[in-house]
């Protein structure tokens, strides 16, 4: 049986108390640009649990994102605002509101190579 660790709270506790989220892709968040995450949020106290959502498309096309959580507002706000993310609702996003349901996203999937100043690294490029 898998255990949990006690210092990290289980997804419907983030879901609860650090609401305000903000969605990344996941090949964004390696490499450089995970040290430059934590620096921005280390250089500004901010705090944050990280999550995990698999957006599909209706063309059947998916994409791993990494959610940065937050418990307020401004520090969410803040980090979109740097890193251009995507305010994520964990009610409104994930499937049918289940904490591990998929992110049902509308419209054509595009592939994005940079958000703000993160960019993907050239060996996750295709």
């Amino acid at each position: 049986m898998v255990t949990r660790s006690r210092v990290t709270p289980s997804p419907s506790v983030i879901d609860r108390e650090w609401p305000h989220q903000v969605a990344l892709p996941d090949d964004i968040c390696t490499d450089r640009n995970f040290t430059m995450i934590a620096k921005f949020c280390q250089d500004r106290g901010l705090r944050f649990h990280l999550r995990s959502v698999q957006a599909t498309w209706p063309d059947g096309k998916y994409e791993n994102y990494r959610v940065h959580c937050f418990s307020d507002d401004a520090a969410a706000r803040a980090f979109r605002d740097h890193f251009d993310g995507v305010k994520f609702d964990p009610k409104r996003d994930r499937e049918n509101g289940n904490v591990k349901g998929v992110w049902r996203r509308t419209g054509e999937y595009r592939q994005i190579l940079e958000m703000g100043p993160l960019s993907v690294p050239e060996i996750l490029r295709h």
